[in-house]
């Protein structure tokens, strides 16, 4: 337990880990390098089976937070997880197998320039790219929240959770994340940044995407029905996300 004279963490590093003994300690590597001496990298392992747990906990950095899930929940419900043990003003989502770039975390704390939650693009490396990976966002779209959402809905507007950073307090509208959601907790991230209408978009890219056959976003068109299911999934999100701003609203009062 921390001394309760501990400074808090300005940014905290939150990263789902599984199964991810081969990248991960490359991955924390660029992280420490770009957050300060009392900031923290929460890393909620998802019961791994191979060394993932015990490379993390070889890590001699005070500032790294390793949780062991008690049995396998998923990468959305880890996520959910790492999110809330948060502690920072500053909140970064992290996966466990790509590289950050030098200069990232100053950037998008900037770039935020007062609003709650700040989304950059990505250079992807390491694999072949899918029609997923060739869409970027654009700076001037950051005020067009109404089309962003139907954009989230429908499917061309894509945000990489591995590329989001948001300030603590709109974890209160995020968390916890709809019980129905089985994936894409980035795209409920940035649903609820457009909802606020407190979100922007840099074309700057501020991460090395790894590409390999574990991840998880789909490299090819999905089926009718999962597709359906999708858009459903987002459509509630939506729902939800204004339910939550004004209920959010309504106890600020």
């Amino acid at each position: 337990m921390e001394p309760e004279t501990a400074p808090k963490p300005r940014v905290s590093v939150c990263m789902a880990a599984y199964n991810g003994a081969r990248h991960i300690e490359e991955q924390i590597d660029s992280i420490l390098s770009e957050i300060g001496p009392h900031d923290e990298l929460v890393v909620v392992n998802d019961c791994s089976t191979d060394e993932t747990s015990q490379l993390v906990a070889g890590i001699n950095d005070p500032r790294i937070r390793l949780i062991q899930a008690e049995r396998n929940n998923g990468y959305v419900r880890t996520f959910e997880r790492a999110l809330g043990e948060a502690r920072g003003e500053f909140v970064f989502l992290s996966d466990q197998d790509d590289v950050w770039l030098p200069g990232r975390v100053e950037r998008m704390i900037s770039a935020m320039d007062g609003k709650n939650m700040v989304v950059s693009n990505c250079r992807h490396f390491d694999g072949p790219l899918g029609s997923f990976h060739e869409i970027r966002l654009r700076s001037k779209d950051s005020t067009h929240n109404l089309r962003n959402i139907l954009g989230i809905v429908v499917g061309y507007r894509l945000h990489w959770g591995c590329a989001m950073a948001l300030r603590q307090e709109i974890l209160q509208q995020v968390l916890p994340f709809p019980s129905y959601m089985t994936e894409s907790h980035d795209q409920w991230v940035a649903t609820v940044g457009n909802v606020n209408r407190s979100i922007i978009y840099m074309e700057e890219d501020t991460i090395l995407h790894r590409l390999h056959g574990g991840n998880l976003t789909p490299h090819g068109i999905r089926s009718a029905s999962k597709i359906v299911r999708a858009r459903i999934a987002f459509l509630r999100n939506v729902v939800e996300a204004v339910r939550r701003r004004f209920r959010h609203a309504r106890t600020a009062q």
